[in-house]
């Protein structure tokens, strides 16, 4: 779901509350609420780390700090105009998270744990429907004045106002205040019987200063590099083209059990570039440490150089274990042209996969089928009888094909050939009420032919959509792929002036409240929401109830079984494709624990600058590197081509 929150082409190790909610989903409580103050909070079942514990298993604790990362910025739109992530003006900067604490932090060896940063323990109520946050004294703004309860209550306020990006404020509709009991005790209080993830939900959002943005407008953008009290501050920055974290050596929690063994480089500095051939020969000339690469051609075709081979530029795959994310074309079904769902699934008829893996991404994929991709919350088989009993309430209002086996892709041969799909797709689309005049061309009863526009900004894409545009052509349809500048792009998303585009969004282990952010009416409706495709069903929004609702892991994985099979039935998206890994290359002069974190690939986290390695790498005489013994489990990342 980036990093500046987004749906599609972000990167970033360390986690803002919205894309925390993007590709680790909700931490959620269950029915057995906390009897007395915790150290940390987690989702069915017990914390894995105790009161005491001295730091996560994936860090090394010793790590020294120092030296600099440079690597490649890729925010919504590949540039920044703004250090306000948190409203829908402006593109915000990548990675300002790093500015920012929250009262607890996620785990990355847990599927569902936070442990106390701000706050030092958690209540939750008996009942549920509140939870009450003791803030650790010592917990300071970077210009050193203390984070009270009086903060997190003005930030509560904050993110629930209308400036506020809808992936930040919709999961918040349920909590109803934020109230200060004293100057290190503060209470949220909630309403409505879907309240299950809100205490974890709560403990991730960003703490911010009561102080700065009362004489700061929160609701317009701005380069003022704002007060926060994370691990790093701005140094320098030229707006959308490069920004510099200088690591605080006054951080107040850098030695807190949560914090030791992470955020190890003095500097961190991100580039931005609107090419991905310049930046990756930025990497080759040196001038970036580590880039992430996710066009299967390049990392196919453009790595073989001497510095690959001599082991100074590593090339490496790191293991992505979770979800891998919805990508693909999303169709705008706000407009009257996409509203018979027979329109879209011929759309996914003519889109030819197999071709494109061989031809285009050196067998590099797989074909996604499911918005739960590579996790067991994929629908597969049948129904199960506890599916069933979720489904056949609304068994009147969903599709015939809901209660089969779930809906999967055509696949073709790969020839090219898709010739029997073309026919298949434009029968759909007479059926439709679109009919061919007399030279071929598809028309609706006011005799407007069928146009579809695919919307990007960025040219990678445009080796993927022409095929795809082409074969569309060939049944009357009158589509164009159309490039615009990065700015224009994300203003044309937030106001949902598109037919189709190419995002990629992540759900994580535990979905919850997060789900309406990308599904729901509300969302639908939002400007600047995640919810491109327009999805508003009441039968949706009822099934991701049920999700919020669920008591245990296996309820939970019932219903998104069973949201998958609607979703999946309503052909809002035309999927791409998915690799369970990080490609990544850097520069032989950085050391990272043994451990990789189970839910995320650790660079900007855990990885540290190594002297040695460094001044080998400058004599030209690169250390040898030993296979890794890596035990990595993980992986939002930009769109793939």
């Amino acid at each position: 779901m980036q990093a500046s929150p987004r749906l599609g082409r972000t990167k970033g190790a360390k986690l803002t509350f919205a894309v925390a909610l993007t590709l680790l989903a909700s931490v959620a409580l269950t029915g057995a609420v906390d009897a007395e103050p915790r150290h940390g909070l987690s989702i069915f079942g017990e914390l894995k780390y105790p009161a005491d514990f001295q730091h996560f298993d994936y860090v090394n604790p010793d790590a020294p700090k120092g030296g600099r990362l440079v690597t490649m910025g890729t925010g919504d739109v590949n540039t920044f105009d703004s250090f306000n992530q948190f409203i829908v003006k402006g593109d915000a900067a990548q990675d300002l998270d790093l500015l920012f604490d929250s009262l607890m932090v996620r785990a990355q060896d847990e599927p569902d744990a936070v442990y106390g940063l701000v706050a030092k323990s958690a209540d939750v109520a008996p009942d549920g429907m509140s939870v009450t946050f003791k803030l650790r004294p010592e917990a300071k703004f970077a210009d050193g004045t203390q984070i009270t309860a009086d903060d997190v209550v003005y930030t509560l306020g904050l993110l629930k106002s209308t400036a506020t990006r809808p992936q930040y404020a919709q999961p918040l509709r349920d909590v109803t205040s934020a109230e200060a009991l004293d100057p290190e005790t503060v209470r949220y209080k909630f309403q409505g019987a879907l309240v299950r993830d809100l205490p974890v939900l709560i403990a991730q959002l960003p703490v911010l200063s009561k102080a700065y943005y009362t004489a700061q407008p929160y609701e317009e953008t701005s380069l003022k590099p704002p007060l926060g009290s994370g691990p790093y501050r701005i140094k320098a920055f030229n707006a959308g083209s490069t920004i510099t974290y200088e690591r605080r050596d006054d951080y107040w929690a850098k030695d807190l059990p949560v914090n030791k063994g992470r955020f190890n480089f003095d500097n961190i500095r991100l580039d931005y570039y609107r090419d991905r051939t310049i930046e990756l020969e930025t990497l080759k000339s040196g001038n970036f440490d580590y880039r992430e690469e996710f066009s299967s051609l390049g990392w196919a075709t453009q790595y073989d150089i001497a510095a690959v081979r001599d082991g100074r530029l590593i090339k490496e795959l790191l293991p992505d274990r979770r979800p891998s994310g919805a990508q693909g074309y999303f169709i705008n079904t706000r407009l009257d042209k996409f509203k018979d769902p027979r329109v879209r699934a011929a759309l996914d008829l003519v889109f030819d996969f197999e071709w494109s893996n061989k031809k285009l991404f050196y067998g590099l994929y797989k074909r996604t089928t499911s918005y739960f991709e590579n996790s067991d919350m994929k629908a597969v088989g049948l129904p199960t009888k506890e599916e069933l009993a979720l489904l056949e309430p609304y068994k009147d209002k969903l599709s015939p094909d809901v209660f089969g086996e779930p809906y999967t892709p055509p696949v073709t041969d790969g020839s090219g050939n898709n010739r029997e799909n073309l026919k298949k797709a434009r029968d759909l689309l007479i059926s439709a009420g679109w009919k061919p005049d007399s030279e071929g061309k598809l028309r609706n009863a006011k005799g407007e032919q069928l146009t579809i526009e695919f919307l990007d900004f960025e040219a990678m894409f445009e080796r993927i959509t022409l095929p795809f545009v082409e074969n569309l052509k060939r049944i009357g349809v009158a589509a164009n792929w159309r490039l615009v500048d990065p700015a224009q792009f994300q203003e044309r998303l937030k106001s949902f002036d598109f037919d189709i585009t190419t995002q990629r969004f992540s759900l994580g282990l535990t979905p919850g409240v997060d789900l309406r952010a990308f599904f729901s009416c509300d969302a639908a409706k939002a400007q600047g929401s995640f919810n491109l495709a327009g999805i508003c069903d009441p039968t949706i929004d009822a099934l991701i109830d049920k999700v919020v609702a669920a008591k245990s892991r296996a309820e939970l994985t019932t219903a998104t079984h069973a949201l998958d099979r609607v979703l999946r039935a309503g052909h809002y998206w035309v999927p791409h494709y998915y690799k369970a890994a990080y490609s990544v290359a850097y520069w032989n002069k950085f050391s990272r624990p043994a451990l990789q974190p189970k839910y995320d690939n650790g660079v900007v986290d855990t990885w540290w600058f190594d002297a040695k390695k460094a001044a080998a790498l400058s004599s030209g005489k690169p250390e040898a590197r030993p296979t890794p013994q890596l035990t990595p489990e993980s992986t939002q990342q930009p769109a793939k081509n």
